[in-house]
């Protein structure tokens, strides 16, 4: 029976560490074993392994050191460009602010202190 490798399953949930983590998905990205493999020698559930591996590609390395959910790079650029969007927006808009407020210290009347006695507004 040298062809078999039995692997019990622990039944309890685990807390793995970003290294485990990580040492994890690159045995599945060297292409020597299977995902399923993997996943029953090292006591992972198929599924959460390919959940690893997918952000570890989307996000880099950093993807798997924590449970947050990570954006990927595209999502990252896009939010990088509707920023910038914005920020253009907020440019104009604070434009639009000042020239207004040039065009109303136009027409408004200026405050002249010592005020004009009344003979002085009737001429």
């Amino acid at each position: 029976m040298s062809g078999f490798e039995v692997i019990a399953d622990g039944g309890r949930r685990r807390f793995w560490s970003a290294a485990e983590k990580l040492r994890i998905v690159e045995e599945t990205l060297d292409g020597s074993a299977s995902i399923s493999v993997v996943a029953r020698r090292n006591g992972v559930s198929a599924n959460l392994l390919y959940r690893w591996r997918r952000l570890m590609l989307e996000g880099g390395s950093v993807a798997v050191t924590g449970d947050d959910d990570v954006t990927s790079n595209r999502l990252v650029r896009q939010m990088d460009q509707r920023i910038r969007e914005l920020e253009r927006q907020l440019g104009r808009k604070t434009m639009e602010v000042e020239i207004l407020k040039e065009a109303l210290d136009k027409v408004r009347p200026k405050n002249v202190w010592p005020a004009p006695s009344a003979s002085e507004i009737l001429r």
